[in-house]
């Protein structure tokens, strides 16, 4: 076991980090503010011009320095009236951040002091956030597909109604990121169509000898692996880069969830793609959190909130 820090020096970010650069809740409101608005100049509604705001005492918001017309930083964010202490949701931010397979809601209710119903509320609206939108760009890609779930209590033959298909995608060179969605049938159609949505043409597709993958040598370079006789690796043939992707996924659910219903299972799925995507930031994954959650463009704002927003 190597007992050494290996993480480099640069892409630490520790507790103690995080308590300094986040000691309450008026240091992270700036720090949303100057994610939202990076210049500083904010646009103005009353004013029709972009000028600088000052901070107002005892709310949430920001004053124009000359017309003292409000705006509010958090309009628009997963923040957006909630009862919650900023300091807290940053709390729960580096925590899912720096974790490496999850953190279940009643660690932060423990770790926090809120309830259990407010710490699963904080996790579900962060894990919206981190949906990313791929198109997988390696010159070579594995795909397959899975059943997550479980048996029903006292219930010992296999029950395919507490299982839900899930089908993946991952690069084999250059990012090597994943994409990872939740399927409601395993057709050759539900999984052709994500082939094509996200896999560049002409592409080489290493996937298993299931049927439903037959016919992508159409628009890709397809090369399958014949599980069905026992072989998992011939040359560069095999599909276990993605199988190591299911594999971290299930491990993490199972040993940190217990179980997920379908309904938010996507949501879970984004998150163990999101940090499988940014492995190579080390701990720096909470500031991508950060910048993220400032982004209302990620959520649908209110319609008096369009206004604030940065052009």
């Amino acid at each position: 076991m190597n007992r050494r820090q290996t993480i480099p020096k640069e892409l630490r970010y520790t507790r103690n980090q995080f308590d300094k650069d986040f000691p309450n809740d008026d240091v992270c409101l700036e720090q949303i503010k100057q994610q939202r608005w990076p210049s500083g100049m904010i646009y103005c509604a009353t004013c029709e011009r972009e000028r600088k705001h000052y901070r107002v005492t005892g709310r949430m918001a920001y004053a124009c320095d000359r017309c003292g017309n409000h705006i509010y930083p958090l309009v628009g964010t997963i923040f957006q009236k909630s009862t919650t202490p900023l300091r807290i949701w940053f709390q729960a931010m580096y925590l899912m951040g720096s974790t490496r397979c999850g953190i279940s809601a009643k660690q932060i209710q423990r770790e926090t002091g809120v309830t259990y119903k407010t710490a699963w509320r904080m996790f579900n609206q962060i894990r919206k956030l981190l949906a990313e939108d791929l198109r997988l760009e390696g010159y070579s890609v594995e795909m397959d597909e899975t059943q997550i779930g479980g048996r029903r209590r006292k219930r010992t033959m296999y029950d395919p109604q507490n299982k839900t298909w899930v089908a993946g995608i991952v690069e084999r060179k250059g990012e090597r990121r994943v994409y990872a969605t939740v399927i409601d049938e395993n057709t050759k159609k539900a999984l052709q169509d994500i082939a094509h949505e996200k896999i560049l043409p002409k592409s080489v597709v290493f996937t298993d000898d299931a049927a439903q993958y037959h016919g992508l040598d159409v628009d890709y370079h397809h090369h399958r692996i014949n599980h069905s006789q026992g072989v998992y690796v011939m040359g560069n043939v095999h599909t276990n880069t993605i199988e190591g992707f299911w594999s971290l996924v299930k491990r993490g659910l199972g040993g940190v969830y217990h179980s997920v219903s379908k309904k938010y299972l996507q949501n879970y799925l984004n998150e163990y793609s999101f940090r499988y995507n940014h492995r190579a930031c080390g701990n720096l994954i909470f500031p991508l959190l950060v910048e993220r959650a400032s982004q209302p463009e990620l959520l649908k704002p209110s319609e008096p909130a369009k206004r604030n927003l940065p052009a």
